[in-house]
């Protein structure tokens, strides 16, 4: 019989709807797969077995019973463990939330559900999603299926890492700065960030509430088209939320699986092609240029001249919101409690429990924060890294006059070495250095794989209008198209 965990997410319903393979079939492979590879990988912080099976069985009595599925009825999918899931653990990756069971699902989840998906578990991920190696985690690094001694990329290294090893078609992310896109790029899968405001926050532990976008990931464009579908559209409960349709993405998708791209206006960014990308990275990227051109792609320079702000920028609003944000988590309402032994002030056993609760990199962010949003730096610091938010926004809107899509690599690097950047932050910071514009403007961007470097992946991004999240499908889908998919070595 076919390995149904290295079917897409399209073929996997396929076979469900038509009950060529059941539901509980296909996640109990996947089940076994988790449980095979896994140990490897730690993608996974928890494995809800019976949840999923449960799930998978009220999908074939559907099917049975002769009623409509949805377009991923039957098919697994790992969430990442920054969304609310009823009964189900959900800890952001941090021991300040260890074993908090939520009793309500965010907007996103419901929605999975009421497709008919089938939710595996939750993926690791740095916590509080600061970070971009996994490394960052409570719980442990997960690894690159590629290589397990490298990065999976982050903060959504679980989720990326998941469908690389084949334990998950899909998978959701969350994207602050590029936490679905990066790690889509160095492991070989698609990564997409809708437009912010385009799927509901509501339920996703906040990390920067201007900034954090969910989103899909899959190891083809089709399937995070189809994921992205389910996902988005207005959510009454989210303030920020768009009110209005989803773009047609999957009919983008498959529109550039055609191949052509004849009409289509495409700009390189010149500030994203110079120095600082590795040298194989470059190549990739200019072989799969030369590809959309021969698909019939227009290919232009732009210039967006801010953009070179970007991660100081995004490294003082993001703290600054983190700061704010985090403040919740005081070991009073929910979570973990330290200190409580009767004979400590309230203030004690708050300042206990965050020192206790939180990893280095949250609290090096919380400090940041606080520091930039103090009084007397607030306008130094803070506001003006928002001024320069609003010529990134400028720089996007000018650009978009002139084409319909902007590209460049997705990561100036392939995955690096466990450990290899966790003693230089500013390191690290680097790895989110093509993704971070988008966040900043709120427009929609999408990692699609386009070559090798040094036997591991190399991600191109395509860029589009706020509210034009099918322009990056369609791009997109035309580049696999041609280049294919990748698989990683077998584990």
């Amino acid at each position: 019989m076919t390995d149904l965990t290295r079917l897409t997410a399209s073929e996997i319903a396929g076979l469900v709807a038509s009950g060529d393979a059941s539901a509980v079939e296909v996640t109990q492979a996947h089940l076994d797969r988790i449980a095979a590879v896994d140990g490897r990988i730690n993608a996974f912080l928890h494995v809800d077995t019976d949840g999923a099976l449960a799930a998978a069985r009220a999908v074939d009595e559907r099917r049975a019973a002769g009623d409509e599925l949805g377009p991923l009825a039957g098919v697994p999918v790992a969430v990442k463990d920054v969304l609310a899931t009823r009964g189900v653990p959900t800890t952001v990756g941090s021991k300040i939330l260890e074993g908090w069971r939520p009793p309500y699902d965010a907007t996103i989840v419901k929605r999975l559900r009421a497709a008919g998906t089938v939710m595996l578990g939750k993926t690791n991920m740095d916590e509080f999603a600061m970070g971009s190696s996994t490394e960052y985690s409570a719980y442990g690094p997960t690894r690159n299926p590629w290589d397990t001694d490298r990065i999976p990329g982050g903060s959504g290294g679980g989720s990326a890492a998941a469908l690389a090893a084949y334990e998950a078609p899909l998978s959701i992310g969350s994207d602050t700065g590029g936490s679905i896109r990066q790690p889509g790029a160095v492991t070989g899968t698609v990564g997409a960030k809708p437009t912010y405001g385009g799927t509901s926050r509501y339920g996703l532990v906040a990390f920067s509430s201007s900034l954090d976008t969910p989103g899909p990931c899959a190891r083809t464009v089709l399937d995070a088209a189809l994921l992205h579908e389910v996902i988005g559209g207005h959510d009454p409960r989210d303030s920020t939320s768009i009110p209005a349709p989803v773009p047609d993405v999957v009919a983008a998708a498959k529109l550039g699986a055609t191949g052509d791209l004849t009409g289509v206006k495409l700009g390189v960014v010149k500030e994203f092609t110079g120095e600082g990308a590795e040298p194989g990275v470059t190549a990739a990227f200019r072989e799969a240029v030369d590809t959309l051109t021969k698909l019939g792609a227009e290919i232009v320079e732009v210039s967006c001249p801010h953009f070179r702000y970007a991660l100081p920028a995004y490294y003082l609003i993001a703290p600054s919101e983190c700061s704010s944000n985090l403040a919740r988590f005081d070991g009073v309402r929910f979570g973990l409690r330290v200190g409580d032994d009767g004979n400590r002030s309230l203030e004690e056993v708050m300042s206990l429990t965050r020192e206790a609760g939180f990893g280095p990199e949250v609290k090096r962010r919380i400090m940041i924060g606080t520091y930039a949003l103090s009084s007397g730096y607030y306008d130094a610091y803070y506001g003006q890294a928002q001024k320069v938010r609003t010529l990134i926004t400028r720089d996007f809107t000018a650009a978009f006059t002139q084409v319909d899509a902007l590209i460049s690599p997705t990561t100036p690097f392939v995955a690096f070495p466990l450990g290899a950047r966790t003693s230089d932050p500013y390191q690290m910071y680097l790895a989110d250095l093509y993704t971070i514009p988008t966040n900043l403007y709120g427009g929609p961007g999408i990692s699609v794989p386009c070559g090798l470097s040094e036997g591991l992946p190399v991600g191109l991004q395509v860029m589009a209008p706020t509210m034009a999240d099918d322009r990056m499908y369609r791009v997109a889908a035309a580049l696999e198209s041609a280049v294919g998919t990748f698989t990683p070595p077998a584990l």
